[in-house]
């Protein structure tokens, strides 16, 4: 008995492995159309990655297959593309034909964006895959009642809020999705099955060397006609530029992010794996839930001295601005310097990081 209860261990965490595996190999695959997609149009990367696992059963599906479709979008009468047939929620239920699954994510997006009933959700926080996985399920994009939780899970389990994070720094800096070379390696020539009707269009990109973003030039004028590229007003596009790297990097041995404006606090303490009241706690920052402004975000308690011996203070520069740069605690920062937390440091004025301000020094200020 126990042999085999050991034997029933082994095969769950063997399954277990290879779905990861699947899953995590869908999304090294599509992540970079999910977020170009995100840029786009607005539809979370997240959520797309994660109604494209479920869907397509991590690209294997017979429907992904013999169709590209990875997000099982029925026919409709506006349809004029190839068709195909599969039994759903009933039997025989006409399926879109694409070229390559490039076209299935563009279409996804242009599926969602166009319809009336699905307006509401491009009103929600774009970091709001809760909202949109809710939603999704109250629209009728699907008949399961456990779809939104079905998609929460994926979305967890494989952090992928952090793609639509990087969507939302990308429209920060003023990225589009022309601004970036994607290399999209065309799927193999689609099969002739015997319910396909109409002939399958001609694959949109070449393989391997053919850029999206050279097909997104001819297609230029198309797009203009058919879809209205709109993000939520907390991403609206900004030219901006930053002095700090994308991602996680350091200060003063300290991991730091440094997040845009919008963005939500929840959603950035979800990604990284902290509670709110920890990065609020970090940051020195009172109950918020979006940020007001572009900030570096702290991802662990800042150090108790400063890498460097004193900080001179520029014009408008606060003591959080300064604790922020320099990677340091306030207390601290207060405790050597003497002052009490409301103080204004005057432009120039020099602010020890390692050690109480020296006696002299204290007395000139």
């Amino acid at each position: 008995m126990k042999r085999l209860i050991l034997l029933l261990c082994i095969a769950v965490s063997l399954t277990a492995h290879a779905q990861r595996e699947k899953a995590e190999a869908y999304i090294n695959t599509y992540k970079e159309l999910a977020i170009r997609e995100m840029i786009r149009t607005g539809v979370p990367a997240s959520i797309k990655l994660a109604q494209g696992i479920l869907e397509s059963q991590y690209g294997e599906s017979n429907l992904v297959k013999t169709s590209n479709n990875h997000f099982g979008i029925k026919c409709k009468t506006e349809w004029t593309g190839a068709k195909t047939y599969h039994d759903d929620d009933e039997k025989g239920e006409c399926f879109r034909v694409y070229g390559t699954s490039e076209d299935s994510y563009r279409d996804h997006s242009d599926f969602l964006k166009s319809r009336p009933h699905y307006a509401f959700l491009f009103k929600l926080d774009p970091t709001d895959y809760e909202g949109w996985a809710k939603g999704l399920k109250k629209a009728g994009y699907a008949t399961s009642p456990t779809y939104p939780q079905s998609l929460l899970k994926v979305i967890n389990d494989y952090n992928l809020q952090q793609y639509s994070l990087d969507a939302i720094a990308r429209i920060k800096q003023g990225i589009t999705p022309a601004d970036t070379e994607l290399t999209v390696i065309a799927a193999a020539p689609l099969p002739g099955p015997s319910d396909v009707q109409a002939t399958v269009h001609p694959p949109l990109v070449k393989p391997a060397e053919t850029t999206v973003a050279q097909k997104e030039k001819e297609e230029e004028h198309k797009e203009a006609e058919t879809v209205t590229p709109v993000v939520s007003a907390p991403v609206a596009a900004v030219k901006k530029t930053s002095l700090y790297p994308q991602g996680i990097f350091t200060i003063n041995h300290t991991k730091v992010i440094y997040a845009n404006e919008g963005i939500s606090l929840l959603a950035l303490a979800t990604t990284y794996d902290i509670s709110l009241a920890k990065l609020l706690e970090f940051n020195d920052l009172a109950e918020m839930d979006v940020l007001d402004t572009d900030r570096l975000i702290f991802l662990e308690k800042k150090q108790k001295k400063g890498a460097s011996d004193f900080h001179v203070v520029a014009d408008n520069e606060t003591l959080h601005d300064i604790c922020q740069k320099e990677g340091i605690r306030m207390e601290s920062l207060l405790e050597y310097n003497k002052l009490n937390k409301t103080a204004v440091p005057a432009n120039g004025q020099k602010l020890y990081l390692r050690a109480a301000i020296p006696a002299a020094a204290r007395s000139r200020t």
